[in-house]
């Protein structure tokens, strides 16, 4: 098992297309996870860190244009070690 991250995001974060945006940002900064949006309207983040998450991180706080990100709550979860790449969770 591998020390993941759990980022919990709150604010105008469903329906703007917050998860794609995630989504890409993880593909071009090589980070492994997935997105997925809550029944209170935060969106969670798990991944597997690496040496681009302070950028990763920065990029989540701005968002796609029609977001605006009020939180952002880190803790530390367990995830296999094998997460094939990055992905949109239902």
């Amino acid at each position: 098992m591998a020390q993941g991250v759990r980022l919990l995001i709150k604010g105008r974060v469903q329906g703007v297309g917050y998860r794609y945006f995630t989504m890409r940002e993880a593909q071009k900064y090589g980070i492994k996870g997935y997105v997925r949006n809550l029944p209170d309207g935060s969106v969670e983040v798990v991944y597997i860190p690496n040496e681009n998450e302070a950028e990763f991180i920065e990029r989540l706080k701005q968002g796609p244009f029609l977001a605006r990100v009020d939180s952002i709550t880190k803790s530390y979860v367990s995830l296999p070690d094998d997460l094939p790449g990055f992905e949109i969770r239902y």
